[in-house]
């Protein structure tokens, strides 16, 4: 018979704003109407119903045992649950609900089912049972109120009258409804402070995205993402994986920043980030770091789609960023930069030691290994508008780019020579007017590139291609 909140001044303290720990400790334990406040409040009203009852003759004088039994149990019940064992009970209010509707229903058997004072009892006990614990508790109070009020009835039977004297009636009423009105005045606190709590919780989580989306500029969004939806625990930890690995930087920048104000220079750098950047991450990359006029990406972590489509990936970034850089150079020509600005970029595919590295107190999500050296080294070599790529990237992207044979090189760290290829273009963009020609099938194998080959050796090639057509004719028609 009891149960609502605490008083709103408890939700906010003096500023009006809330930390998260302090919202949370008040969203778990905004208490209802103090139990022990409630049974006092409902128990006192069921005693004024009784005396009204026997000075009016309505009770039998013996009823006036349970005054003093009404008056004595709110605090006995508050008692046994603080002091005793009962305190660590689960759902100790509504066990404690249910036994006062086997109370009541005992106590209306004893009054005979006398209508109005019956009445308001159930009636203070079935919104104290759905304050405290919903229609489930509604609906357990409603079956022990029914079983305890049968069982008294039959054992003492029934009044003559339902009827009650009118001042007796109108205690009875009067009694409900004060319980009720404080305890829907305790609930309509509780409203409004948990409106008030969901406001200041709206409030900072509103706050912390914008936060949040501020602090991802100083992260990949891949980075970013994992963490922010908890798939990624931000500790010291790392792992190998076998990643595409990108290095680009700009072939004249040192010349350039001589001729050019810092200011306009910045400019001009910060634009091009922003440009590769967004090729970068349409690609599915995941930005490194900018030193100098440097960028490195990586594919395959914290997302991968298979070692082939990562390098795939990567290496069709290189070729998009290298187109794009004819738009920007026609931008920058009509603000007066006539330095002709190229990439050069170098792509190594293979083992790194991917993860967090620094301090417990400052992070760098980044890569390590001896193919993000190579990466590097190819980078360095390439020319103006050049894409270097190793042979393990070129072994899986062959297939759907075009790539050229430039050697071998040897990088520190590698006990042989690293055998190295330019990115020409993709396959389906190559035209018939292109220079080269690539046919490998079981048994045949052919590179061609027509525009490495001098007037005496393309005599030698042609002998050798009708050699082999002849064979094959000759096979042919044996069949």
């Amino acid at each position: 018979m009891m149960s609502t909140p605490a008083d709103l001044r408890s939700v906010t303290s003096n500023t009006g704003k809330l930390s998260p720990g302090e919202i949370h400790d008040h969203i778990v334990a905004i208490p209802p109407m103090p139990d022990y406040n409630g049974r006092i409040l409902a128990y006192t009203a069921t005693a004024a119903i009784i005396v009204t009852g026997v000075l009016q003759g309505t009770f039998p004088q013996e009823l006036l045992w349970i005054v003093a039994g009404a008056l004595i149990w709110p605090h006995l019940a508050h008692l046994l649950t603080r002091r005793t064992f009962l305190r660590r009970s689960y759902r100790i209010r509504q066990k404690m609900l249910l036994f006062d509707c086997l109370i009541g229903g005992a106590f209306i058997g004893l009054i005979g089912l006398v209508a109005i004072p019956s009445v308001s009892v159930i009636l203070m006990l079935m919104f104290s049972c759905l304050i405290v614990g919903g229609i489930r508790q509604w609906l357990f109070g409603t079956a022990l109120l029914s079983a305890s009020l049968a069982a008294s009835a039959a054992t003492l039977g029934v009044a003559d009258s339902p009827q009650t004297p009118l001042l007796t009636s109108i205690i009875a009423v009067a009694a409900t409804g004060t319980y009720i009105c404080v305890t829907a005045y305790y609930s309509h606190q509780q409203a409004r402070a948990l409106l008030l709590a969901k406001t200041q919780i709206q409030n900072q989580r509103e706050q912390s995205i914008a936060l949040s989306h501020k602090l991802s500029k100083y992260l990949s969004p891949q980075v970013w993402q994992s963490i922010f939806t908890g798939e990624r625990d931000v500790r010291l930890e790392t792992q190998r994986k076998k990643l595409a690995v990108f290095f680009s930087d700009i072939k004249g920048f040192t010349e350039l920043s001589e001729e050019m104000e810092p200011e306009a220079l910045t400019e001009l750098l910060n634009h091009y980030f922003n440009e590769m950047s967004q090729v970068a991450l349409r690609y599915g990359g995941t930005i490194d770091k900018f030193v100098g006029d440097s960028i490195m990406v990586f594919f395959g972590d914290p997302t991968s789609r298979g070692q082939r489509e990562d390098a795939f990936a990567c290496v069709s970034m290189a070729i998009d960023m290298r187109k794009h850089m004819k738009i920007m150079r026609q931008k920058w020509r009509s603000q007066g930069i006539k330095t002709p600005l190229e990439i050069r970029m170098g792509i190594s595919t293979g083992y790194t030691t991917v993860g967090n590295f620094g301090a417990e107190n400052r992070m760098d999500y980044t890569i390590i290994g001896k193919e993000v050296n190579l990466a590097s080294r190819l980078e360095s070599l390439a020319e103006a508008g050049e894409i270097l790529v190793s042979y393990e990237t070129f072994s899986l992207i062959k297939d759907r780019i075009m790539c050229r044979d430039k050697g071998e090189i040897t990088v520190k760290g590698f006990g042989k020579p690293v055998a190295i290829y330019e990115v020409v273009d993709f396959r389906r963009d190559m035209g018939p007017n292109r220079s080269f020609l690539e046919h490998e099938h079981s048994g045949f194998a052919m590179y061609l590139d027509s525009d490495k080959i001098t007037e005496r050796e393309r005599k030698t090639v042609l002998a050798a291609l009708e050699d082999a057509a002849d064979r094959l004719r000759q096979e042919e028609d044996a069949e």
